[in-house]
């Protein structure tokens, strides 16, 4: 009896070796092509990390670093600088008519964020951009480690729907970020069938997030979505995860519950990768090589963020991370922080 217990103890422990591989590949993936640059950045005593997006989303990626970096003491002190990469308060990228406009316009900011502030390390806290990154001519030139968040999204999404194999996902996302179907084929590379996946794009919900994350008019919007989303399904009675695959979405989660309760709907799971997409930078036998972590943030921008979207974004992120909130209130403005006028060939 002991000889035959002793194979299928082997075995599970063989099972759970495997398993423990697979759950941590996804992180592989993320970083592919990243190690090497990665690896000098942790050499480093002093670094500068620059998180853009265009628009507000971002500084809640940024919150949560500051505080994580904080803690876990991994550096001597870090700069952190939000790179706003909206363009025009009249329309970011989401409303231009062509995607070599978002492309060319995105490779543009890049580069000066990367020639004015000399960042250690780039985070692409936009599901918007970074779906078009790969096409910037920056990220063939760049020996600046660059990381975007769909790859974190995506491996959140797919570790629940292969751990819950009846289950389907709502993405919930930008129209750039929906019509790329980004995350629909890299889910879909991953064996989850695409009946399994429904895409919502979300217009303007953007701007009244940045106006009233909790307003009226947010609230609206948001229950029209997820009316639209829930129509557009098949079956309503299979297990669901909500995946919030936009920056800003998450400040307005509350919401996001509350539409679903009216709706009679009760996903498993809100998935958010705004946290994950930074796992990366706490790995255990990184922490506490310094007694203490001296942080600086800075938050650039080329259009004005008025006085709403300022208390609305910061009252949110006050409840993370203090100073995050009070450098978006001392922002600063930037009106020739780069070129993007002459790409927008649809006004020509």
């Amino acid at each position: 009896m002991k000889n035959r217990i002793k194979p299928v103890f082997l075995l599970l422990l063989f099972l759970l070796f495997c398993a423990q591989i697979f759950y941590s590949f996804p992180v592989k993936i993320q970083l592919s092509g990243q190690e090497e640059k990665l690896d000098k950045f942790f050499l480093k005593n002093e670094v500068t990390v620059a998180v853009t997006d265009s628009g507000l989303g971002g500084l809640s990626i940024m919150a949560d670093a500051v505080e994580r970096m904080r803690e876990s003491k991994i550096f001597q002190k870090v700069n952190f600088i939000f790179f706003n990469a909206l363009f025009s308060n009249e329309g970011g990228f989401n409303s231009l008519k062509t995607r070599k406009e978002k492309i060319h316009i995105f490779d543009s900011a890049l580069k000066s964020l990367e020639n004015n502030y000399n960042p250690d390390l780039i985070l692409i806290g936009c599901n918007t951009l970074s779906v078009i990154y790969d096409d910037t001519f920056f990220s063939k030139e760049t020996s600046t480690p660059v990381v975007g968040i769909v790859e974190a999204g995506v491996n959140l999404i797919a570790q629940k729907l292969e751990t819950s194999p009846e289950s389907e996902v709502i993405i919930f996302a930008t129209h750039t970020t929906v019509s790329e179907e980004t995350h629909k084929k890299k889910l879909e590379e991953k064996g989850i069938l695409s009946q399994r996946i429904t895409l919502q794009t979300c217009p303007e919900l953007v701007n009244y997030i940045e106006k009233g994350y909790a307003s009226d008019e947010t609230e609206m919007l948001i229950s029209a979505y997820v009316a639209d989303a829930l129509h557009k399904m098949k079956d309503t009675q299979s297990p669901l995860y909500v995946s919030l695959n936009c920056t800003h979405y998450g400040y307005s989660l509350d919401l996001w519950e509350e539409a679903f309760r009216n709706s009679k709907v009760k996903p498993i799971a809100f998935l958010n990768p705004n946290s994950k997409m930074i796992d990366f930078l706490f790995e255990p036998q990184e922490r506490n090589r310094f007694d203490g972590t001296e942080i600086s943030i800075r938050v650039i921008s080329m259009v004005e963020i008025g006085k709403e979207k300022i208390e609305s974004i910061g009252k949110r992120l006050g409840e993370i991370s203090p100073q995050t909130s009070e450098a978006l209130s001392n922002y600063e403005l930037k009106p020739n922080l780069f070129k993007w006028k002459e790409y927008v060939i649809s006004e020509r």
